[in-house]
């Protein structure tokens, strides 16, 4: 399986780096596991949004889109559980 490249939105990188140093690593951890499969078995297909997927870290959610064409996984939101689905 060909490795996928990772990119961030602004918005993302921002929110990345607000978070507490143990769960910037944590989610950057699960974030280069999705270069190797943008599809794990944990993760969830939002509804409504094609392509657009969610995974669980702790407490927090990666929202990333999946551009296969491409071998791109652009990250969208991360954030808290309660406030990554807020607009």
């Amino acid at each position: 399986m060909p490795r996928y490249t990772v990119q961030f939105t602004s918005q993302a990188l921002r929110a990345l780096r607000r978070l507490e140093r143990r769960d910037q690593l944590r989610v950057a951890g699960a974030v280069e596991l999705l270069a190797e499969n943008p599809r794990p078995p944990a993760c969830t297909a939002l509804v409504g949004m094609d392509g657009v997927y969610r995974v669980r870290v702790g407490d927090h959610r990666i929202v990333y889109e999946v551009r296969d064409s491409a071998l791109l996984v652009l990250v969208i939101r991360v954030g808290h559980r309660r406030e990554v689905y807020r607009p």
